[in-house]
């Protein structure tokens, strides 16, 4: 048993738990601590960084059961912002899948990269600093008050996450924002709409990859990543929840930005952290 081995699978489980909901791209920050702990082989390294998204994604179910459980049967029942917020989330979540089945292996190869990630964080920095300093007025204060145009358009923006450094949960919180959604809502909606797409993501790559894991261990390592991934991600979504109410985002654009610019000059000196 490889007791160092599962102790970076629980570090890089609070990476993932931590970040998978801020707008600061969880896959970045896992990429660059798995580089930074040279955790794995680089194959297996790239499924468990897909894999254990799915622990954070099990938070939100169990965070927010009652009000999903009441968008499926609103589907069902007709019950009007139960069925707008369930279609809503459907319909969001077609147009990464689409793009993600068609060009998400490519988009892997080509831009899991340290200057793809930073050129992301820069420019996502940039729009979410344009965002909080031009608000656009809200007419969308709860999620269910989305309409299913709403719901497209951010379903659209979501393709942007395909490219690490992005944020899924940045791309998809400013682009609601930029609709005129409560910066509450946003966030809430960008838990919901991880749901389908993470879980898809995972349980795809996890059927696809399996055969580069070797035994029990290795299958013992993903576990630690996902159950502590779970355990911090049901933290950060409470503080995030409550922290959003009374704060804006302008923290994580220049982190963000910092981040990015950090990341350049490591990669373009050679220079190393460890």
């Amino acid at each position: 048993m490889d007791l160092l081995l599962l102790l970076k699978a629980a570090i890089m489980g609070i990476v993932e738990g931590i970040t998978e909901f801020l707008p600061i791209s969880s896959t970045g920050h896992l990429i660059l601590a798995s580089e930074l702990m040279n955790f794995w082989t680089k194959e297996k390294s790239d499924v468990f960084v897909i894999a254990i998204q799915m622990g954070a994604i099990a938070a939100v179910i169990y965070e927010y059961w009652g009000r999903l459980w009441g968008a499926a049967t609103g589907m069902v029942t007709g019950e009007e912002k139960g069925r707008r917020l369930g279609f809503g989330l459907i319909l969001a979540s077609i147009p990464i899948v689409l793009i993600g089945l068609t060009f998400g292996q490519t988009v892997k190869e080509l831009l899991f990269n340290n200057i793809a990630i930073a050129m992301g964080l820069i420019i996502g920095g940039l729009i979410i600093i344009w965002i909080e300093k031009n608000p656009p007025q809200v007419r969308a204060q709860e999620v269910e008050d989305l309409t299913i145009k709403d719901a497209i358009w951010i379903g659209l923006i979501q393709v942007l996450s395909l490219i690490p450094g992005t944020s899924r949960s940045g791309a998809t919180i400013i682009g609601a924002m930029f609709l005129g959604v409560s910066r509450k809502a946003a966030t809430e909606f960008s838990f919901f709409l991880g749901i389908p797409v993470i879980v898809g993501a995972g349980l795809l790559d996890l059927y696809q990859s399996y055969h580069v894991f070797e035994g029990t261990q290795d299958w013992l390592v993903i576990g630690v990543g996902l159950i502590v991934s779970f355990v911090s991600a049901l933290f950060l979504i409470r503080i995030l929840v409550a922290y959003v109410a009374k704060r804006d985002f302008m923290f994580f654009a220049w982190y963000r930005i910092f981040s990015g610019l950090l990341i350049l000059l490591f990669a373009f000196t050679g220079w190393k952290l460890w």
